[in-house]
């Protein structure tokens, strides 16, 4: 009887606590409401108030209002031009048009950007990607893609991997072609420098017919091509096939290799030359002591069945994708496993989003993916982000090891921007780097400007819809 009065009693007890805590609870959610109610009211702002937004950006009303170029020369026959697009809240945005595509493909798009929301990146992106193409035609479609995130990053404070679903890697690995030589001794060394001196984790060799045609009974192939033959016929139209003596000596190279950096680290193979399906087949059976990663682009990528043959037999993976544009070529690789791994350039695969699909989309076919990259550091960190977030991800080119004013062209990450073979991903708003001025500057195509004003592009205007479409009616045939 006792025992039972005393458990009433805890339970009234409680109820009171409860009830007290509930009114407490009220009280103080009354009271915070109001708070809000009243400082919505003192505020008068339109703006939701989100968390880590640049605080001198109202994103809903962002506008593009100017696109600008500097044409940045670079080793090697072509420049690359960086893009800047400005906004009427002071945030701008880079990107990188890359080594071979005319800024033209940027500038002629600038009117279709003009009074567009910079955070609308994918209703922007299908606005003007049917511009871009394969090789380097998408050069300013993906300039203008990778502004418009590195806008979107600035305007609500992140990096750009973040807004891609976060990161699987905190530094990306490098790798890096190396100059050739003809001498094997010398050309083994190199490759050595490259993984003793620069800390690289992964190497790659340029190892074409070139390399040995001037030795007689290496290479069969009709004489007296033409340039135009020689510079736009593909692989399978040139007839060049390599020899027994031609590929014993390419194997002396690879051999040499082997035996200066060893067995362990990754070794890639590009620009074997324009050769028939067989011979690259017999190549692949003649390098497998050596382990190769890969031999790269053997022939171009729009031959899927010819690519799937010589991948099932050849016992060196294959792996292409530097031209093209836009998932769906890669998908064709991927679903039928034409290649091994695939190889896309963010400046010509579509841009950041787009190449960060095409892993995805590869890693559902059980495809690793490298990258490509060539360019300024803008594009290499665009790259960066896109790697970072992206799983299958493996490795990604660089070119300008050699180029000692390289990283002087951005700030605010850190330096050397190459470190032992890695790229540390930055954790700063959208890429993560602002130009140095002075070192653009001094770098420039000669005889070209520094952002200079482009308003000759503001009215560009033409149909784009990709469907045909009744002309909009005027209003003298309406009133009739």
């Amino acid at each position: 009887m006792l025992q039972a009065k005393a458990n009433k009693n805890r339970i009234m007890s409680n109820q009171r606590q409860s009830s007290i805590g509930r009114r407490r609870l009220l009280q103080t959610s009354a009271s915070l409401f109001g708070g809000a109610l009243f400082s919505r009211k003192a505020d008068a702002n339109p703006e939701p108030r989100i968390q880590n937004v640049n605080t001198s950006s109202s994103p809903s009303k962002l506008r593009i209002t100017d696109l600008r170029i500097a044409n940045v020369r670079k080793p090697g026959p072509s420049p690359c031009a960086i893009v800047r697009l400005d906004t009427n809240q002071g945030v701008y945005g880079l990107g990188e048009v890359r080594d071979g595509a005319s800024p033209t493909y940027a500038l002629f798009l600038k009117s279709r950007l003009l009074g567009e929301n910079p955070l609308n990146i994918t209703f922007l992106f299908e606005k003007i990607k049917q511009f871009g193409g394969g090789a380097r035609q998408a050069g300013g479609v993906v300039a203008i893609e990778e502004a418009l995130w590195d806008i979107a990053g600035k305007v609500y404070g992140v990096p750009i991997y973040q807004m891609l679903g976060g990161k699987f890697r905190d530094k990306i690995r490098l790798y890096a072609d190396t100059v050739e030589s003809k001498d094997v001794k010398v050309y083994a060394q190199r490759l050595k420098a490259r993984k003793e001196e620069m800390g690289l984790t992964w190497l790659k060799m340029d190892l074409g017919i070139d390399m040995v045609s001037d030795t007689p009974g290496t290479v069969t192939g009709p004489s007296g091509l033409s340039q135009w033959e020689q510079t736009n016929l593909a692989h399978p139209f040139l007839a060049s096939e390599v020899t027994d003596k031609g590929i014993e000596m390419l194997v002396a190279y690879v051999a040499a290799a082997r035996e200066a950096v060893g067995m362990e680290i990754p070794l890639s193979m590009d620009h074997l030359g324009h050769l028939g399906v067989n011979s690259i087949i017999r190549l692949g059976k003649a390098y497998e002591p050596y382990n190769l990663s890969w031999m790269e682009d053997v022939i171009p990528w729009q031959y899927t069945e010819l690519l799937q043959h010589i991948t099932n037999e050849s016992p060196t993976p294959i792996l292409t994708g530097e031209d093209i544009y836009l998932k769906e070529g890669f998908a064709t690789l991927c679903r039928s496993h034409a290649v091994s791994k695939i190889h896309p350039d963010i400046s010509t695969s579509g841009g950041i989003l787009e190449t960060h699909k095409i892993g995805d989309m590869a890693m559902e076919y059980g495809v690793p993916m490298a990258m490509h990259y060539a360019g300024l550091p803008i594009g290499a960190f665009a790259s960066v982000h896109c790697a970072a977030a992206t799983e299958n991800f493996l490795a990604c080119e660089n070119h300008s090891l050699d180029v000692p004013w390289w990283q002087d062209l951005v700030e605010g990450v850190e330096k050397p921007i190459i470190n032992k073979g890695f790229i540390a991903v930055p954790d700063k708003p959208g890429l993560g780097i602002t130009l140095n001025e002075d070192a653009v500057k001094a770098h420039l195509v000669p005889g070209s400007g520094f952002f200079e004003p482009t308003p000759e592009w503001d009215k560009e205007h033409s149909w784009d819809r990709l469907w045909s479409m009744v002309p909009p009616r005027t209003a003298s045939v309406a009133a009739g």
